[in-house]
């Protein structure tokens, strides 16, 4: 049996299938773009779906906004999060003011908020921001 997991290219959301050992080198086999590089993955209200849903890893969504002073304190520990964490987790981040019905969807009422999902669900919230990058990771791997 194979040992190989569904991952969502973050560039062109085709759905590729990955052998564990090989997905810190993996390539979509649509867009030919890596799948990991170490950076969170910019989520649309049309990508959000395929991304939490098809993905056999797990995927950590940022919610927040541009104009958010806590989002912006927290985004630099988030992008060092998605360089240590990734390949095992997938990080990404949705903008709530070009997605406010995924917002919505969430119950998101304050930002930054993270949501880890599992299998497509919701399996840990975090409100507010971590703006250190241990904290953030201890706070992801406790909740994986």
């Amino acid at each position: 049996m194979s040992d190989a997991l569904h991952v969502v290219c973050p560039h062109c959301a085709a759905v590729n299938r990955v052998v564990r050992e090989r997905l810190a080198a993996a390539v979509c086999g649509k867009c030919k773009q890596r799948l990991f590089e170490g950076h969170p993955a910019v989520l649309t209200a049309q990508s959000f779906d395929r991304q939490v849903g098809s993905s056999d890893l797990p995927v950590v969504v940022d919610f927040w906004a541009a104009w958010c002073g806590p989002c912006r304190m927290m985004a630099p520990a988030y992008e060092q999060a998605a360089a240590r964490l990734e390949p095992r987790v997938r990080l990404a981040k949705l903008d709530t003011e070009a997605a406010p019905e995924i917002a919505a969807r969430y119950g998101i009422r304050g930002i930054p908020t993270m949501i880890l999902f599992k299998g497509g669900r919701e399996a840990a919230r975090q409100a507010g921001a971590i703006t250190d990058v241990g904290g953030l990771v201890r706070w992801i791997e406790s909740n994986l």
